[in-house]
């Protein structure tokens, strides 16, 4: 057995900012992820990280936004995880392009969809290194009241989603 060791990676989300962080096969993903990303938000701002985990095993990226694209392939090099993707964006929310990732042909899955401090944890081994899961944001502190249910439908008007 290969005796390896985990690894808590803390993630630097860019300031005003979303990270989708998730797993998939392909070189191909880096194409297919970006043309999701343009075609779905109009004057979106990405920036992607693709770690290939074959062949010549480079950071692949694409994006509009050259801090983006400089954050998700330093978080990505950070991680070191074979076939796995960070996208940030701005001027959008995950909601409105996850499910069309979750969808495309290459993507395996989604381990984290957040504008929350975010950790990720890796075991490595000797031929590498895979995550074993996230931390997302915070621990819970408490059962919302009454006040707390009214401040989460005025902030979902307020970003658009119900009316």
């Amino acid at each position: 057995m290969d005796s390896g060791k985990i690894k808590v990676i803390q993630i630097n989300i860019p300031k005003d900012s979303n990270i989708i962080f998730g797993q998939s096969h392909f070189i191909k993903t880096v194409e297919d992820i970006s043309e999701i990303v343009i075609s779905a938000v109009p004057g979106i701002e990405y920036g992607l990280a693709f770690c290939e985990a074959s062949g010549p095993c480079l950071i692949r990226t694409e994006g509009n936004s050259e801090e983006l694209i400089k954050a998700a392939s330093e978080n990505a090099n950070m991680l070191g995880v074979g076939h796995s993707f960070i996208l940030f964006i701005r001027k959008a929310f995950p909601i409105n392009i996850l499910n069309a990732i979750k969808n495309c042909q290459e993507v395996a899955g989604i381990f984290a969809a957040t504008a929350n401090p975010l950790q990720a944890i890796i075991y490595e081994t000797s031929q590498g290194c895979g995550v074993l899961g996230v931390v997302d944001g915070f621990s819970p502190k408490g059962i919302e009241a009454d006040e707390d249910k009214k401040a989460r439908k005025e902030i979902l008007r307020k970003f658009g989603y119900k009316f």
